[in-house]
């Protein structure tokens, strides 16, 4: 203990020229009144301040000194200015990033997400800047990453703060992937293979759009801007360099196979439900596995503020979490705000497109942009009236430009919870909502008084005359009829059956009148039926069980395809296998040799599916199938095989799958069948690495950088999702359960640790019970928190 107290001393303790450490406390440049931060015992910063701006400068200024390095990586994201550190292989990033970039009124902007925003999103800054400020005096202390890689950390500029350019912004490569099998199949037989609804969309493409010019790669710009940063061996300084570049033992593949797939839960429950008679709040957004976690906890306390929970770290306030009068989480509501527009170049001058029968000059913008080793380079960027130009076909007289609905003022991800962060009651927590314009989700809503409530929100284009599924011409033909209200999304409040649970499946109302403005594609129903049927069956729940839901392994899926094997001989091995599934009670717990072959069956199955089913022409467009539509075909043999024989087609394709199930289990996992345990290093499991885990040396790679290997259970249809691969790269890394009749009996996860400094005593304290699915409490009373603090920092107005 004494050593985490030191060691968290030491990392908020730098001295510089606008800074300075006394026997009270560390006096620093903007502050207008002492600030106390009390770290607990699993990292957690609980900031006391006197005022608003205190506060949220406090907030910026502690999250830089726990994640310092991934406010640098995300800085030069926002900005633009990876090319700098990283050379000429990340300039079409930095395009990407500025022809993306908001190019609004700032006050307008940052006033959209609270009436104080302006003050609020400035005074994070200004704490993020003077920390810094700290590190820049004392350049030896930094965390090692700068070391390995030869950088110091910059300023930060309120435009990083609302960047979008890790938010989950829409659909536009499903439009174009969609466009692109519609143009190679048609539009029915492309229909087959993706799973839309509720309705019947018309998948059509216009006939004034070139089909063969679909094909190019429109949305490079796109892409680049929206990818992760990937580091190679030559970024790093030699002495920390993997010199015989030694792969990884563990899968480091990061993607997973359906990426609708990859889902969050939530549900709130009222008194009537449970054992106490409160409501309770519970959610577990599914995103990325990595170190440091997505999320980033923290406790806000000022007047008019007292907020905890999770959120991403470089924004302030809080995105999950509650306050005093109630509790809310999120999980995404399919909203479409992109669209591909393809234009008719005027053949004479190629900065003019065809709009509504007259040639309109596109807008251009000139953009220095600094490449490591070479010239600074100054590249143009175009933008129609519907938003930038992301490719141009000079020979076709062809330009496409993404339409994006997150580009108005508001569109920076979960900044609005700001407003929620101090809703007292439902309606203001619903008109809170209201500026909630990216990403589009479900925000879920439990109260002291015992109301709940759900209300859909995301910034939502009205398409009289289009659906948004495939590209559409520029020319005027295909135009947004403005954005429906927020508020006019689906909602619902204290319903008859005393809960409401959202887990990113289709949870319109089929009495539901604005489906102009509601997309097509909805994850898998699997997680949220589970969970909606272990929410009605009982009436007494208490927090164990609904950390019981949340880490919940049962797969319907498993349900629903294990019986099909009564009808199938299998001999040998394969016997064997299938009457390890008998008796099974269809949980993908870690230790289970039953899970593990199912889902290896599961995966098998899907692959032949996809082999028979995708035209091999379409298999670069269409990679996989949703595992809905994969059961729906096994379901309908007729429909799937035809033929007086479909039956028995149906049954040699399941043996065909599970006997090649079983032969890949046995050349991964060797013949003994009882060391098959689903969760092992070699099958299912979690291996964390660092960003730069990859191309460091062996000894820091192992030792400092990556976490792991440890087992893990479930897949992407269980409520406890782990993703779809063996490695898990996706899924809750934070949970929240919160009981309004006692605000500290609230539990989390947030794995693998608070702080992104592998040098940190909170870098991985957190993984290892995060695996194992144990949760740490989330204390909110002064007294709670001070019972478990490790230790205390006073911050305070820089004397003159």
């Amino acid at each position: 203990m004494k050593k985490i107290i030191l060691l968290g001393v030491l990392a908020m303790m730098f001295s510089c020229k606008k800074t300075k450490t006394s026997a009270d406390g560390i006096q620093i440049a903007g502050l207008q009144e002492p600030v106390e931060i009390v770290r607990d015992q699993w990292g957690v910063n609980h900031i006391y301040a006197n005022n608003q701006h205190d506060l949220f400068f406090a907030q910026g200024y502690a999250a830089a000194a726990d994640r310092l390095f991934q406010f640098e990586i995300w800085r030069r994201q926002a900005t633009g200015t990876v090319a700098e550190i990283l050379g000429e292989r990340e300039l079409k990033r930095d395009i990407g990033t500025r022809l993306f970039k908001f190019r609004g009124d700032m006050e307008t902007e940052m006033n959209h997400y609270h009436e104080d925003g302006v003050e609020i999103i400035t005074a994070y800054t200004d704490g993020v800047n003077a920390y810094i400020e700290e590190q820049l005096k004392t350049p030896e202390k930094l965390p090692i990453e700068f070391k390995i890689l030869d950088i110091l950390p910059q300023k930060w500029t309120p435009e990083v703060v609302i960047s979008r350019h890790q938010g989950l912004l829409g659909n536009i490569n499903d439009e174009l992937q969609i466009g692109r099998a519609v143009a190679l199949l048609g539009p029915e037989k492309a229909k087959e293979l993706f799973w839309l609804h509720p309705k019947d969309p018309d998948l059509t493409l216009d006939k004034k759009i070139n089909q063969d010019l679909l094909s190019q790669d429109i949305l490079e710009l796109y892409n680049a801007y929206r990818k992760s940063v990937k580091f190679t061996p030559s970024d790093v300084l030699p002495k920390y360099r993997d010199e015989d570049l030694t792969m990884s033992l563990f899968e480091t593949q990061k993607e997973n196979r359906d990426s609708l797939s990859i889902g969050s839960n939530n549900w709130v429950v009222n008194g009537s439900r449970t054992k106490n008679g409160h409501t309770y709040m519970a959610n577990d957004p599914h995103r990325t596995i990595a170190v440091p976690s997505l999320r980033y906890m923290a406790h806000l306390v000022a007047p008019g503020w007292n907020v905890i929970g999770g959120g991403e770290p470089e924004i302030p306030g809080i995105s999950i979490g509650h306050n005093e009068y109630g509790t809310w989480g999120l999980t995404v509501f399919e909203t479409d705000g992109e669209d591909l527009y393809v234009y008719e170049l005027n053949p004479e001058n190629s900065n003019q497109y065809k709009y509504q029968g007259q040639w309109e000059d596109m807008k251009n913008i000139q953009e220095t942009i600094k490449i490591k080793g070479q010239k600074d380079t100054i590249v143009n960027l175009s933008y129609t009236r519907h938003g930038p130009v992301t490719h141009v076909d000079m020979e076709n007289n062809v330009a496409y430009a993404v339409r994006c609905a997150w580009l108005e003022p508001g569109g920076s991800p979960y900044l609005a919870s700001l407003r929620m962060d101090q809703a007292k009651n439902w309606e203001e927590f619903r008109e809170a909502c209201s500026y909630s314009h990216i990403p589009g989700e479900n925000m879920v809503w439990a109260d002291k008084n015992g109301d709940i409530g759900w209300q859909a929100v995301g910034i939502a284009p009205i398409r009289r005359n289009f659906n948004g599924l495939v590209p559409v011409p520029g020319d005027g033909s295909y135009e947004w009829d403005g954005y429906l209200p927020i508020i006019e999304k689906p909602n619902d409040f204290n319903p008859e059956k005393g809960f409401i649970a959202t887990a990113n499946q289709n949870v319109t109302p089929p009495d539901y009148q604005h489906w102009d403005a509601i997309g097509y594609t909805w994850a898998d129903p699997y997680r949220g039926n589970r969970i909606d049927e272990v929410l009605k069956n009982k009436s007494d729940f208490t927090m164990e069980d609904f950390k019981k839901l949340q880490t919940d392994y049962l797969s319907l899926p498993a349900m629903e395809l294990v019986p099909y094997l009564n009808a199938i001989q299998l001999d040998e091995k394969y016997g064997q296998a299938k009457m390890k599934l008998q008796d099974w009670d269809f949980k993908l717990n870690p230790n289970s040799i039953a899970a593990a072959i199912y889902v290896a069956w599961e995966d098998a199955l899907s692959e032949l599916i996809e082999d028979r089913f995708i035209p091999a022409e379409a298999k670069e467009i269409i990679p996989y199938l949703q595992l809905k539509k994969i059961l729906e075909m096994v379901g309908n043999p007729d429909t799937t095989f035809g033929g007086a024989d479909a039956k028995r087609q149906q049954e040699e394709f399941l043996k065909k799958s599970f006997m090649m199930a079983i032969d890949n289990l046995e050349k991964r996992l060797g013949p003994d069948m009882e060391k098959w345990q689903y969760g092992q290093p070699k099958n299912k499991h979690v291996y964390i690495e660092h960003a730069l885990g990859a191309v460091v040396n062996k000894p820091m790679r192992d030792t400092l950088f990556n976490l792991g290997p440890l087992p893990r259970g479930g897949n992407s249809y269980t409520p406890g999702s782990t993703g779809g691969n063996l490695n898990q790269s996706s899924g809750a890394s934070f949970r929240l359960i919160v009981n309004t009749g006692d605000w500290d009996s609230a539990q989390a996860t947030n794995g693998p640790g608070q702080s992104g400094n592998p040098e940190s005593p909170f870098y991985k304290n957190l993984f290892e019970p995060w695996a194992k699915d144990q949760y740490f409490p989330v204390y909110y009373s002064r007294q709670k928190i001070d019972s478990v603090a490790v230790n205390k920092t006073n911050l305070l107005p820089l004397k003159k």
